[in-house]
C-alpha cells in the first residue's frame, strides 16, 4: 500500500531534522558556549581525621554523631593517670639533675678558696724553711768553734730537712687543688647536660599528658565517630572526622571539549537537590593538572592498532560565595549541577 503524501512529507521533514541536527553537533565547538554545565559534580571538604598521639583506654566522650564544634574544643579525654606519673618522675629527675649541677657550682667557688688556701701555706713553708736555713747555717758555724753542741747543731739541721719536706708536701697539694679546677667545670658540664636531658624528658611527658586531651583540628561538624568511653585506642587510630562545612566546595568534571573557555575567577551557580528552588553561587577556583585516569594505579595505554578517543573529565573546583541563604543545608558527598558562565 503506497504511503499517503502527507506521511511521506513528514518523514522526510524528520530525516531532514535528523540530518541537520547529525551535521551540527559534527561541526558545532562545545566549549564556545557562553555557559557549561555538568551533573557530575559533588560538594566536598578537607575533612580532618582525629587520631591520638599517644595509647591509652578513652575515660571521656564529650561529642555526639553530627554535632558542630569548634577549633580547639575537647572532644575526648584518655586516662591520664600514669602520664601524670611520667610526669611526676621526670620533674624528680630534673630536681636531681639541677641540685648536683648546683653542688657542683658551690665546689667551683669553695675551691678558689682552697687554692687560695693552699697558696697561703706554701707561702708560710717558704718562710718556715728560710729560717730554718739560717738556723742550721748559724749551729754549723758555732759548732765549727765549739760555741754550739754537737746535738743543736743536728737539730737545726734535722728541723731544715722537715721544713723542706713539709714545703714540697704544701707545694704539692697547692698543685693539686689547682688541678681540680677543670676537672669541676668538666663535672658542672656535665651535670648542666643531664639537667637539659631531664628538661626534656619533662618537656615530652608535659606533652604526652596533653595528648590525653583529643581537641578538634578545625571548626566543623562532627562524623565517622567511632570511639566509646573505655575503649582502648593505639596511637594514630582514626576516632572520628570533623567535616569544616562552612569550607565545603564544589568539584566538578567537565569533559576537556568544555574547558576551551573555563578560566579561574569565573562566576558559578549551583543547584542542591537538598534545597530545591535556591540558586547558589560561587567562582571557579581552579582547574585540575590532569584527567583521573592520569592518577590510575594502572595507567590507560594503547598498545593496538585499534584506538578509540575517549573524551576525558577533568575536575574544576567551585569555591562556593559564603553568607547565602541555604548554605546550612550543604553537606559532604551531596551532587549539584553547576554552570559556568564563561561569557560575561
Amino acid at each position: 500500500m503506497p504511503m499517503p503524501l502527507p506521511a511521506k512529507t513528514a518523514l522526510g521533514g524528520l530525516i531532514a531534522t535528523a540530518l541537520m541536527g547529525a551535521t551540527w553537533a559534527a561541526t558545532h565547538e562545545e566549549g564556545a558556549a557562553a555557559e557549561q554545565t555538568t551533573d557530575d559534580a559533588y560538594v566536598l571538604a578537607d575533612a580532618s581525621t582525629v587520631a591520638p598521639r599517644i595509647a591509652g583506654q578513652i575515660a571521656q566522650v564529650l561529642v555526639t554523631d553530627n554535632q558542630a564544634v569548634r577549633k580547639g574544643q575537647l572532644l575526648a579525654v584518655i586516662d591520664d593517670r600514669d602520664f601524670k606519673v611520667a610526669l611526676a618522675s621526670a620533674q624528680a629527675e630534673l630536681h636531681a639533675a639541677q641540685a648536683k649541677a648546683d653542688s657542683l657550682r658551690h665546689q667551683l667557688a669553695r675551691q678558689n678558696d682552697v687554692i687560695a688556701q693552699a697558696h697561703a701555706t706554701t707561702q708560710v713553708d717558704a718562710a718556715a724553711v728560710m729560717l730554718s736555713q739560717a738556723n742550721a747555717s748559724r749551729y754549723r758555724d758555732l759548732a765549727s768553734d765549739g760555741s754550739a753542741s754537737r746535738q743543736e747543731q743536728q737539730e737545726a739541721t734535722s728541723r731544715l730537712a722537715a721544713d723542706e719536706a713539709a714545703s714540697r708536701r704544701d707545694s704539692a697539694s697547692h698543685g693539686a687543688t689547682r688541678a681540680q679546677l677543670p676537672i669541676l667545670r668538666a663535672q658542672i658540664e656535665e651535670a648542666q647536660a643531664a639537667v637539659a636531658r631531664a628538661s626534656a624528658a619533662v618537656d615530652a611527658a608535659s606533652l604526652n599528658l596533653s595528648y590525653t586531651q583529643i581537641r578538634a583540628p578545625v571548626d566543623g561538624v562532627i562524623g565517622q565517630r567511632t570511639l566509646r568511653v573505655g575503649n582502648y585506642v593505639q596511637s594514630g587510630t582514626s576516632l572520628m572526622a570533623v567535616v569544616p562545612v562552612a569550607l565545603a566546595y564544589i568539584e566538578a568534571r567537565y569533559r576537556e571539549t568544555q574547558l576551551a573557555r573555563i578560566r579561574p575567577g569565573q562566576r558559578a551557580t549551583f543547584h542542591l537537590d537538598a534545597a530545591p528552588g535556591i540558586t547558589f553561587t560561587g567562582h571557579v577556583e581552579s582547574i585540575a593538572p590532569a584527567s583521573g585516569a592520569s592518577f590510575a594505579g594502572i595507567a590507560p595505554e594503547n598498545a593496538t592498532g585499534n584506538f578509540t578517543k575517549i573524551t576525558q573529565r577533568l575536575a574544576v573546583r567551585i569555591a562556593i560565595d559564603p553568607a547565602q541563604p541555604g548554605l546550612d543545608r550543604l553537606r559532604m558527598g551531596m551532587s549539584v549541577v553547576p554552570t559556568v558562565r564563561t561569557q560575561s
